[in-house]
């Protein structure tokens, strides 16, 4: 039977949902204005540096797409123990997706090091440009491991509800990246002027010290699991099997979307000056709001694979589907504001005439699509929690190769079409996704979890709703003999 004595009130999630997700997004959206503030820095160096540093920093989001299917599979396991109050559960997946980040960021490290010509040569064939690349690579190589660290800590962090400790280190983080590559770069204090080399080594002081800031107050504010290095390294077979299982998915979802994005890319990269410039401000817009859902998603997806991990499924279905209209109606606010401010904005971001015009146009295009592209990633993100982790990711991956890819491609080199309707048909899947993702969020076959207390009473919620075997319950049960191999 299900646990849940009374189900949350909207009000109290929407105070749970604050609690968690305003610091994440506020953490992210820090990042990304110190991002635009590092760019325009290196921007005062020239445009061979600032396009260097910007294919460096396509190598940086290749080893994060690398990893970050461990953090998503690495929070499933951490809110559904969180829920359990498994804290050997925790531990030991603490330990296992740390391990398995730090391989990525060990071996791109490395390469950036010792190797650093040959990651340029992958990108371009300026020499110029190799040359400035080569300088960067060679001192950021360094923070890719404390970049990993800091990401795992995080993520546990947050699963567990502790967000204000990864916010404000990420807050130290990022004020200590500009102010080391504001005197890094330019040479003040009495230090020499350092370039690119100037940015690469604020980078990895401000890495390290986001790591030193979040280990230092884990262990001021005695929060277990991080620090307790011993018990990380218990692994169980099942474990390993389980943990992999669920991370696979994640990991072709981020990589093939990753390829599938670059690819769209390249066509919006393809156009009249005016319109790529309006691309790039899209963009950069796109980049916060995604910062900022990115907290929301964070937070729907701890207050889900909690409840599911106490075997309280009631109460995560109940969450669940409320979080996703409430995703709806924050993007439809945010959207609005965003349409109504638009010309200050785009003129503040530099843009007029007919780029002005273009990116007025993209933004209403990206605004309208956003209501239902946040609430699919929002699913997305909540049926990962709950244990889930193939079903909307195989959906992404599946969409972005058969109908997005192949429409956009026979509209822009094919039939020529107007670049804003180029630009819709980037997302021509959304609405075909959000029925199927809908009809999967009340089927509830996404509460699969991984808890020993949230298997003990998932039984009875199948019961409860005549909810079949998952397909990959069905799978294991042929391959045990309990199902026989239909004749043909």
């Amino acid at each position: 039977m299900d646990r849940t004595a009374s189900k949350t009130s909207l009000r109290q999630l929407i105070a749970m949902i604050a609690a968690l997700a305003f610091p994440v997004a506020l953490q992210n959206l820090l990042t990304t204005t110190g991002s635009m503030i590092d760019t325009m820095m290196i921007a005062s160096l020239g445009e061979k540096s600032v396009g260097a540093v910007g294919l460096c920093a396509q190598f940086s989001s290749l080893m994060f797409s690398s990893y970050w299917g461990f953090v998503g599979g690495g929070m499933l396991f951490f809110a559904q123990y969180w829920g359990a109050q498994n804290h050997d559960g925790i531990r030991r997946s603490y330990g296992l997706t740390l391990s398995f980040m730090l391989i990525p960021g060990i071996l791109f490290g490395y390469f950036a090091i010792m190797h650093p010509e040959l990651v340029m040569a992958l990108y371009t064939d300026s020499p110029d440009i190799r040359a400035i690349g080569i300088l960067y690579l060679q001192i950021v190589g360094f923070s890719y491991p404390l970049q990993v660290i800091a990401s795992a800590m995080a993520a546990l962090l947050r699963s567990i509800e502790r967000v204000k400790i990864p916010m404000v280190s990420g807050i130290a983080s990022v004020v200590t990246n500009c102010i080391c590559n504001y005197i890094l770069i330019f040479g003040k204090l009495g230090l020499p002027a350092m370039g690119v080399r100037g940015a690469a080594l604020g980078t990895v002081i401000a890495n390290l010290v986001n790591v030193l800031i979040m280990a230092l107050l884990i262990h001021k504010n005695r929060i277990p699991y991080v620090l307790e290095f011993r018990s990380h390294f218990r692994w169980s077979i099942a474990l390993i099997r389980d943990y992999i299982q669920k991370c696979f998915p994640i990991l072709l979802n981020e990589v093939f979307i990753g390829i599938g994005n670059t690819m769209i890319n390249i066509v919006l990269g393809h156009q009249v000056d005016e319109a790529i410039a309006a691309t790039a401000v899209l963009r950069t817009l796109e980049g916060m709001v995604i910062g900022f859902f990115g907290g929301f998603s964070s937070a729907a997806s701890v207050l889900v694979g909690k409840e599911v991990g106490a075997g309280n499924h009631e109460e995560a279905y109940s969450r669940g589907w409320r979080l996703i209209y409430l995703c709806c109606g924050m993007i439809g606010i945010v959207g609005l504001c965003l349409i109504a401010l638009h010309t200050p904005i785009l003129h503040m971001m530099g843009l007029s005439g007919p780029s002005f015009r273009i990116a007025t146009g993209m933004l209403i295009i990206y605004c309208s699509v956003a209501l239902i592209r946040m609430q699919n990633w929002c699913m997305n993100d909540t049926y990962r929690s709950a244990g889930d982790s193939a079903f909307g990711s195989l959906l992404e991956i599946l969409f972005m190769f058969l109908l997005v890819q192949p429409i956009i491609h026979i509209a822009n080199d094919v039939f020529h079409a107007p670049f804003l309707l180029v630009f819709l048909l980037c997302y021509v899947d959304e609405p075909i996704r959000y029925v199927m993702m809908q009809h999967h969020m009340y089927s509830k076959k996404w509460t699969q979890p991984v808890s020993s207390e949230g298997i003990a009473t998932i039984g009875a919620f199948r019961e409860k709703y005549h909810i079949g075997p998952t397909m990959q319950e069905s799978i294991a049960a042929w391959k045990a003999g309990h199902l026989r191999k239909p004749k043909t």
